[in-house]
């Protein structure tokens, strides 16, 4: 029997929009029927780079035309949560972008929402694309280094340093995320619950303890440019103890000149090591078990290919059954994120609850 494709809405159209449609494009079984921004000449432009057919320039409007089954959102932080609560009032499927939302009752209360209604909810931690990363997770479940005892996990990136990706102190795209009026979580929040994610999905265990320190650097006179207050902060380090016992330490940065977009994780058990990377978009993966301590020698692993977000989504549309990741993950996530701000605030630890 054939199925009837997803008729998918795309709201906001900005960059990241961009790599939705090319995505969801790829795939059978999905028709991308419609697109939503507040900025007509934006809008214009992206509908018709992707011979999109129906265009509104409010959520309200598309919801009363209501021809379409599943959005993608990926509006600014901010936004996510009002529209996405929107959305499944509707009853539509949502993929969402990172951030879930600018703060855990937010997050919370999309999560809860999605579940009360059955609707497919998902958030889009896009490395979990990376078949290097499943794999991993993979060998920490089998056991083959025995119980994780020590992590480490960095995201490098450099745009604040290098003008590989253009020029940040002239071009909206980037600077709005240096400045929480806008929306701007600053790097923890834009790349750092990707790397957490990474960490904490590879060794298993969910955290138990974070304390985390923040750091704006001056980059403009003032501390602002044009409309943007430049006050996100650029880089954080984070201690992290998981449930299960183990310790690390997370960081992230914008100005590790050198990596554009890059992913490091090692992670240490009783019995062996694994490390695990993403390197200007090339996957690395290798270990080291016991039977490899003595020497000690380190053998690349080989990693079957796995699915994309944009594709788990879409069968998901298809089947009815939420995939992972899914809006309870992201509300996680936010949690951390939230607590790691206080820590910075207040100089202290806390305790995540359950």
């Amino acid at each position: 029997m054939t199925k009837t494709p997803a008729r998918l809405l795309i709201l906001g159209t900005g960059t990241m929009a961009r790599a939705h449609a090319d995505e969801f494009k790829k795939i059978d079984g999905v028709d991308i029927v419609a697109a939503v921004d507040t900025d007509p000449d934006r809008l214009r432009e992206f509908t018709r780079e992707h011979d999109i057919r129906h265009e509104f320039t409010s959520l309200d409007a598309a919801l009363e035309w209501n021809e379409f089954d599943a959005a993608s959102n990926v509006t600014p932080d901010r936004i996510h949560h009002p529209t996405t609560m929107q959305l499944l009032a509707a009853g539509k499927h949502v993929l969402c972008e990172k951030p879930l939302a600018d703060n855990y009752p937010h997050a919370a209360e999309m999560a809860r929402a999605a579940r009360q209604a059955g609707l497919v909810n998902m958030i889009n931690l896009s490395y979990r694309n990376l078949a290097s990363m499943q794999e991993a997770r993979r060998i920490i479940e089998n056991g083959d280094i025995g119980t994780v005892r020590h992590f480490e996990a960095s995201y490098l990136q450099s745009w604040l340093a290098q003008p590989a990706w253009g020029d940040w102190r002239t071009d909206p795209t980037w600077l709005w995320r240096l400045s929480m009026k806008h929306g701007s979580l600053g790097v923890l929040g834009d790349v750092g619950i990707h790397i957490l994610d990474y960490a904490t999905h590879v060794t298993g265990q969910a955290p138990l303890g974070v304390s985390c320190r923040l750091k704006t650097f001056d980059k403009a006179p003032d501390g602002r440019i044009g409309e943007f207050v430049l006050d996100a902060n650029d880089s954080f380090t984070m201690q992290l103890e998981l449930r299960g016992g183990a310790l690390g330490v997370i960081h992230a940065t914008r100005f590790a000149s050198g990596h554009l977009n890059d992913l490091h994780l090692r992670v240490w058990g009783d019995q062996g090591g694994l490390e695990v990377s993403l390197e200007h978009n090339v996957e690395h993966l290798r270990v080291c078990g016991s039977a490899d301590l003595e020497k000690p020698v380190w053998r690349d692993i080989a990693f079957p290919p796995t699915d994309s977000i944009y594709q788990r989504f879409s069968g998901a549309v298809t089947d009815g059954v939420t995939a992972a990741p899914d809006f309870n993950r992201g509300a996680e996530l936010q949690e951390i994120l939230d607590l790691a701000m206080k820590s910075d605030r207040e100089n202290g630890r806390f305790l995540l609850p359950g």
